[in-house]
C-alpha cells in the first residue's frame, strides 16, 4: 500500500454517558496491522486516471478521504472488527501498476481473513478489486454484481474506467474460468448497441434502470437470488452513478433516471446477508461535485449497509 491510514479522518461525536452500545465508527476503527483480528478492512483507491482517460470529470481520487469522514459519525452496530488499511494511490499516470498494487492489497486482506471494502476512485477500481479476490480464491467461481448505469465493457487501447469488466472477461478466458457478470441499473440511452452486443456475447445478465423501479422490486430480488445461487462467491461493485442525480450528484456522469437509493440498499442488504459476499467496492464518488454532502451521505449509507448486514 502506498499510504498508511490517516486516522485523523476518524473523529466525531462521543456519547460518553451511554456506554459501549452508543459507539460510532470513529470509536471502533483501528489501523490495520499484523495483530488485527479478521474483520472488515477499509481500503482506499485514490485514483482518477481511468476517469481522465475516459474523458470524465476528475476528482474521484479525493473520494476515499471524504467517505471516511462521512462514515466516521455513523452508529456502529457490532458485526466484526473494523480496520483501516490505508490507500493505494495512482499519482504517476501508471494505472496498470496501481491496479496491480490494489490487487495485491486485496489478495493479502482476503488471505488474512478480512472482508475488503474498497473506497474508490473511478470504476477502474473494479479490475484491481476483482483481480485480488480471484488470486486469493483461485478455485472459486466468482460472480460479479455491478450496480451501474453502464456495462463498462468497452474495448479500448488502454484501460479506463469504462473497461474493467472487459479486462476481467479477458482474464477469465485466459485462465479458462467462467465469466459471471450481472449488471443492475443499465441505462439504455447511455450504452451503445455495440455494448449490448458485447454483453450478449459474454452472456452477461442485466436489468435496465426502468425495470428496477420500487414496484418491481420482488422481480429484481428474484433475479439477484438466482444469480447468487449460481456462483461460489460474490464480488459487489457499486458505481454510484446508478443512483438518480438528485440523490447522487457527485459523480462523473450523473443519471437522468437512475435507480432509487431505497431499491439499491435493499438489494445490497440481500447480497451482504447471502453469506457469499467476499469483497465490495464503491466507486466514482467525486467530492468536487457534491451538493451539501448529499452524495457523501448516500455513499456512506451504502457502505454502512454492507457492513451492517454482512454475514460471513
Amino acid at each position: 500500500m502506498d499510504l498508511s491510514p490517516d486516522m485523523q479522518l476518524w473523529n466525531g461525536r462521543v456519547d460518553t454517558g451511554e456506554g459501549d452500545r452508543a459507539r460510532r465508527w470513529h470509536q471502533v476503527v483501528r489501523p490495520l496491522d499484523d495483530g488485527t483480528l479478521p474483520g472488515i478492512a477499509l481500503l482506499g483507491f485514490a485514483c482518477d486516471e481511468g476517469v481522465a482517460r475516459n474523458q470524465g470529470r476528475i476528482g474521484a481520487a479525493e473520494g476515499p478521504a471524504v467517505l471516511r469522514r462521512a462514515l466516521a459519525g455513523h452508529a456502529w452496530h457490532p458485526t466484526a472488527p473494523l480496520a483501516d488499511a490505508g490507500d493505494v494511490a495512482c499519482t504517476d499516470g501508471d494505472l496498470a501498476a496501481a491496479q496491480q498494487r490494489l490487487a495485491e492489497a486485496v489478495q493479502q486482506l482476503v488471505t488474512a481473513g478480512h472482508f475488503p471494502l474498497v473506497l474508490g476512485g473511478g470504476h477502474e477500481t473494479a479490475y484491481g478489486t476483482y483481480s485480488g479476490l480471484a488470486r486469493a480464491c483461485p478455485e472459486s467461481v466468482i460472480g460479479i454484481v455491478n450496480f451501474d448505469a453502464h456495462f463498462d465493457l468497452r474495448a479500448a487501447a488502454v484501460p479506463t474506467s469504462g473497461t474493467p469488466f472487459a479486462q476481467i472477461a479477458d482474464d477469465c478466458a485466459v485462465r479458462s474460468q467462467p465469466f459471471r457478470y450481472a449488471c443492475l441499473g443499465v441505462a439504455e440511452p447511455s450504452n451503445t448497441q455495440a455494448l449490448f452486443d458485447r454483453a450478449r456475447a459474454l452472456d452477461v445478465r442485466w436489468r435496465l434502470d426502468t425495470e428496477m423501479v420500487p414496484w418491481r422490486l420482488a422481480e429484481t430480488r428474484s433475479f439477484l437470488a438466482d444469480f447468487v445461487a449460481s456462483v461460489d462467491r460474490v464480488y459487489l461493485t457499486i458505481d454510484l452513478d446508478v443512483l438518480p442525480a438528485a440523490q447522487m450528484p457527485a459523480v462523473s456522469a450523473p443519471a437522468g433516471f437512475g435507480v432509487e437509493l431505497a431499491v439499491v440498499e435493499t438489494l445490497v442488504a440481500d447480497l451482504a446477508a447471502s453469506g457469499k459476499l467476499a469483497a465490495a467496492d464503491l466507486v466514482e464518488f467525486n467530492p468536487r461535485f457534491d451538493q451539501d454532502s448529499h452524495g457523501a451521505k448516500a455513499a456512506a449509507r451504502l457502505a454502512w449497509c454492507i457492513t451492517r448486514h454482512l454475514k460471513r
